[in-house]
């Protein structure tokens, strides 16, 4: 299920970079302007990828953690531990 509000916030910082800088100084002031719910919100203010990673585009949520700061190895990592979760949940064995 893809979020609006959090796809739009993902957008808006890719498409400038002057909102990304803004975003890296303050946080807070940028996940103001936007409607999020808590449970969403609380997912950006701890970089949980795996939680985010059903709601947003994978393009956005790639370009949101490269604003976000996080490193292309945590990120890499955190995806494919979220893969393995979700399949051992869907697991039927």
């Amino acid at each position: 299920m893809r979020d609006y509000w959090l796809s739009k916030l993902f957008f808006d910082l890719q498409s400038s970079p002057a909102l990304g800088d803004e975003y890296r100084a303050n946080r807070k002031k940028i996940l103001d302007r936007y409607p999020l719910k808590p449970e969403v919100r609380t997912a950006v203010e701890r970089d949980d990828v795996a939680f985010l990673a059903s709601r947003v585009n994978p393009y956005l949520l790639r370009f949101y953690f490269v604003i976000a700061g996080m490193s292309e190895a945590d990120f890499l990592k955190k995806v494919r531990t979220a893969g393995a979760d979700a399949a051992a949940r869907s697991s039927h064995g």
